[in-house]
């Protein structure tokens, strides 16, 4: 029996079980790549029939320094912050940081992939829109280019996914409000734009009923990334007609959070754990502005030195062949209860 007939680099990729970043740095240089995954390449060439084309290969996957950080909303401080340390780790790391924001916009964010293709960079770290997004164009992107999303994660695409335990931070968060005051009603946007308040909620639910107690879930109308907004205005209304089952309110984020503690506020509302006080008041992210809300916001802080730092330890991995990109990998960093005086 003759030897199987290769067609293209797609083709080998999926014969040898390596990824196509590291195929290409073995044609380039096989010196690049670890020995054993250069034995595993030369073995795979071995037992079929493949010519790779190595002017192609100069031409299109010619590695550069660049590596690419896509965020959804860079006016929001959460992804400002995640983008500044991305940017330091990535520059540590020996690569230059190309930052561009999606604005909310998933036309905006396919234009985004399309200009980093066209400057060929070493590697992505990509905070996808989530619902929103192009879902294809964003998986033809990572085919091509080795790409690590962070914040919000669609299963199954990129090589890998580095993120907050949302599970993990709802279940602290919501245990504690239990043990320390009355159960907490859940305060959300109806269509929000971030997947992670979908995970939020099941976790919120999941974990009351698992504690004994009745969920009771409020929905701000509204969408898009005026959050605050959303939070006072929706939050006002919900106060004004008594929505709230319990005295204690658990946010979905932190910007929620901010806008419906300035609702209570203007309704004189006094928010902590004092004898005079109306409610208590929780939120999610450990934002870069609930320690500067009055009162100061009880939160569940995700950490995000270790995100950012695994982000881009994992995406430098992909880059110089150090790790395969044959199963996606999901790393999830647990979240930590942050005590202030609104809770």
């Amino acid at each position: 029996m003759g030897k199987q007939k290769i067609q293209n680099m797609e083709e080998f990729a999926e014969f040898s079980g390596i990824s196509r970043p590291t195929l290409s740095k073995y044609f380039n240089d096989p010196d690049s790549v670890r020995p054993k995954t250069r034995d595993k390449i030369e073995r795979s060439l071995a037992k079929c029939n493949y010519q790779p084309n190595i002017f192609a290969i100069n031409q299109n996957r010619k590695l550069t320094k660049n590596v690419g950080i896509v965020v959804p909303y860079l006016a929001d401080p959460f992804f400002a912050e995640m983008a500044r340390g991305i940017e330091t780790f990535v520059i540590a790391a020996g690569y230059r940081p190309i930052l561009l924001s999606s604005h909310g916009d998933p036309e905006l964010e396919k234009d985004n992939l399309a200009s980093l293709r066209a400057i060929k960079p070493a590697g992505v770290l990509m905070a996808p829109l989530g619902r929103s997004s192009d879902r294809a164009a964003i998986e033809a992107f990572c085919a091509d280019v080795p790409t690590v999303c962070f914040d919000a994660n669609i299963e199954g695409v990129g090589a890998a996914f580095v993120g907050h335990n949302n599970v993990q931070a709802m279940e602290l968060m919501v245990e504690y409000l239990v043990r320390s005051g009355e159960p907490p009603t859940f305060f959300e946007m109806r269509n929000p734009p971030n997947p992670n308040a979908n995970k939020r909620r099941m976790a919120y639910i999941d974990t009351m009923e698992a504690l004994g107690h009745t969920p009771h879930v409020i929905q701000a109308e509204g969408e898009g990334w005026k959050i605050e907004e959303i939070g006072f205005h929706e939050g006002r209304k919900a106060l004004i007609d008594g929505a709230f089952a319990t005295k204690t309110v658990f946010c979905s984020n932190d910007r929620l959070a901010i806008g419906f503690l300035a609702a209570a506020y203007e309704l004189g509302l006094r928010v902590g754990l004092g004898a005079d006080c109306a409610l208590r008041v929780a939120g999610h992210d450990n934002h870069p502005f609930s320690s500067f809300t009055c009162p100061t916001l009880t939160t569940v802080s995700q950490d995000y030195a270790a995100i950012t730092a695994r982000c881009v330890e994992m995406l430098v991995e992909l880059i110089e062949g150090q790790q395969q990109q044959n199963t996606r990998a999901t790393i999830l960093i647990d979240g930590k209860l942050t005590m202030r005086a609104s809770a």
